[in-house]
Parts: structure tokens; sequence; C-alpha cells
């Protein structure tokens, strides 16, 4: 056996003579091109993998195609179950997303199902290689993860049809009657704002069981504006029939203090999360990345420029 191991080897050897060195080169590159993935994204189309992008991920990575990314679903628009009762099969703007981002390095996503709480823990113990799902990328959860930011979304404001009191920016809520959820990030941050930017003029903060009251508090004109969550603000205003309607910051298209959503991975595996990085940037710079955010209704919360652990908390 041995020695006809070593007689094909012979045999190789005098081929690649016999061939010269043009055609070595050329085997030599077709072993460093990485395998080609085509996933095709519902609504949005196919996406095929860069080689040249694809050469970035990690060797060990590359070499078995494959990555798993643990979510917690339901969390909507990010990630949710795709037949209810399957905890197996999903779907949303981060499944979309990061299943494309991964075509184009060459390697195909499976997604698994895990408790919120556990994620981060997970990824630190090397259960799987990445988490997605609507993740804040905080500097808290910095400590383990590095994230690559895709999107941002901070609070939005809703207010009466037309606009009539100009609403624009968080400052124009001072002397305002504004509805907010009871102990939500917009209850505490406008009573701060309102502590140390609206002297004289405070913003009356007045405080719902549920964003849903809160709405029907503008709708009934006991407030002037609610204060939430852009993302979700983004899908109830659509319901509304007109009643209401979501304004935009100029100068912060994303939300008041948005901060930023990522994919997250191990910190010690920073390789990893620049060549997805790359990857996301590749897709907002072709357009998928803005055909996977309108196919969710999410353009409001899309970004430019593809970045890594940009929290602002």
């Amino acid at each position: 056996m041995r020695i006809r191991q070593l007689a094909l080897a012979a045999s190789a050897t005098a081929l690649l003579a016999v061939a010269g060195c043009g055609d070595t080169a050329t085997t030599a590159d077709s072993a460093d091109t990485p395998p080609s993935v085509t996933v095709t994204v519902e609504g949005v189309g196919e996406v095929t993998t860069d080689a040249e992008l694809a050469r970035q991920v990690p060797a060990v990575v590359r070499e078995r195609g494959t990555i798993t990314v643990a979510t917690n679903a339901p969390y909507e628009p990010f990630i949710d179950f795709k037949t209810e009762g399957r905890t197996d099969e999903f779907v949303g703007l981060d499944h979309d997303l990061f299943t494309a981002a991964s075509a184009r390095l060459g390697l195909r996503a499976t997604f698994t199902q895990q408790p919120f709480d556990g994620l981060v823990p997970g990824l630190q113990a090397a259960k799987y290689d990445a988490i997605a799902g609507g993740i804040t990328d905080k500097k808290e959860r910095q400590q383990v993860a590095t994230f690559v930011d895709y999107s941002a979304s901070g609070t939005g404001f809703l207010v009466a049809p037309g606009n009539p009191l100009g609403v624009r920016t968080v400052a124009d809520l001072c002397g305002r009657a504004v509805a907010v959820q009871k102990a939500s990030n917009q209850a505490k941050n406008l009573a701060e704002y309102s502590r140390t930017n609206c002297a004289g003029r405070a913003v009356e903060v007045k405080e719902y069981p549920e964003n849903p009251q809160a709405v029907q508090a503008l709708i009934a004109g006991n407030v002037q504006a609610v204060a939430a969550t852009q993302v979700n603000l983004v899908d109830i205003a659509p319901t509304l029939g007109g009643r209401a309607e979501l304004v935009t910051d100029p100068a912060a298209p994303n939300g008041w203090l948005a901060s930023p959503n990522g994919f997250g991975f191990l910190r010690s595996n920073k390789e990893l999360a620049e060549a997805y990085r790359a990857a996301v940037q590749s897709l907002i710079d072709d357009g998928t990345y803005t055909k996977i955010l309108a196919r969710w209704k999410q353009e409001p919360i899309g970004l430019a420029t593809a970045t890594i652990d940009q929290a602002i908390d």
C-alpha cells in the first residue's frame, strides 16, 4: 500500500513538472477558492458567495462550511418561528440578514432556539458560533462578545395626524404631555431630559401599563405625543388608520438615543466578526440589505455603514 502511494506521488510530481509553473499556480489558487453558496431570501432574491470576502473567514470555520447561531424567538420583527408550534425553523429580519451575510462568506447558517438569558453565557461556553435576534449591543455584553452592528433603534415619537405641534426632536416635547410605557427606558430618559433641558417647561411624562394604552391616550387627546421604541412604532403606525403618525428627527433618523443592534461573536473570535462586518457592508452596498429591511418594514432602523462594538451604554 505504501509503495503504491509513493508511486502515485511520484507520478503527480512528474505531471506538475511537465505542466510548468503556470498550472502550478492555478492549482494553488483552486485549492484556496472557498466553496460557493447560494441562498434565496424570500421577497429579496438570491445571494451568492464573494470569494474574496469568504477568504476572510477563519480557516476552521471556512473548512466546515457552516455556522451555528443561537436566538430567542419570538421577538418580531427580528426573529420569529416560521410555523406555530415548531421551534426549529425561523423567519425575521435577523434570520434573513444573517443567512444572506453567511452565504456571502460561503457559509450556511443554522439557527437554534435558546433562552434569552442564556445566549451570552452559551456563546462564552462555545456552544454556538454567534447570537442574533434583535440583540442590543451593550458595553456590558462586550465583556464576552464582539458585536457586528447592523441596525440601530432608539426612541420614536407618535403624534396627532398632520403633526400640528411640529414635533421633530425630543426638545419639542418640553412643556408637552407625553405618554410612555410604565418603567420603560423612555420613562426614565424623558424624565432625565426634562430635568436637565426643559427649564420651566417640564415634560409631563404620563405612564401607562402597555404601549397600546399609551397610543390610545394620544388618539383620545389625553396626551400630545407617545414616546416608544421606534422599531415598535414603525409597526404600529400603519395600523392606526391615520389617527396618529410617526415623526422623524432628520438629525437622528434611527431615533433618539439610538442603540445599535448586533450579531454577537465570541470576543476572542474578532476575525470572524470582522468577516461578517464586511459581508453585511457588501449587502448594504449592493442594495440587498435595504430590500431585507423593506421586507420587514424596518427601513428607519437601517445604517449606511456596518460597524463593530458601537454600544452607547
